[in-house]
């Protein structure tokens, strides 16, 4: 089970504007992490798992690394198919590029995702599996 992992991005106020809305469409909060990075998670009351979003270089960072050249991927639980289209529709308003739009997937079984690709290039997904992907 995930505690936490994190990205960085190469501009903090375009991520905060970008994940605050897919957060609001998701039912998550973003919380402020000082003035580097932010959290994305459920709440300042139950705080982990969480998503760290800031522009400080990790210490773990090998040479040569940097913001937006390892794309990651992070898919982020729907309560139903209503609900991964609004994060696919928050986050194409809010700088997100479509990288798959809100349908089932092949191969996934019971499965109803939406993808987009955050300001950084990142690969951020919603989806809704078993009973959820159908209402």
């Amino acid at each position: 089970m995930i505690d936490h992992t994190g990205i960085v991005v190469t501009d903090l106020k375009k991520a905060r504007r970008f994940y605050d809305a897919i957060a609001e469409a998701l039912g998550l909060q973003t919380i402020d992490n000082g003035t580097e990075a932010f959290l994305f998670g459920k709440s300042a009351q139950e705080p982990i798992p969480y998503l760290w979003i800031g522009t400080t270089r990790p210490s773990y960072w090998i040479e040569g690394s940097r913001a937006g050249i390892n794309q990651m991927h992070v898919a982020f639980q729907a309560r139903d198919q209503a609900m991964v289209h609004a994060f696919y529709e928050a986050a194409l308003a809010n700088g997100g590029m479509d990288n798959g739009a809100p349908g089932p997937r092949q191969g996934a079984g019971e499965y109803f995702g939406a993808f987009v690709l955050d300001p950084d290039g990142n690969n951020i997904e919603a989806c809704a599996r078993g009973a959820a992907s159908k209402s």
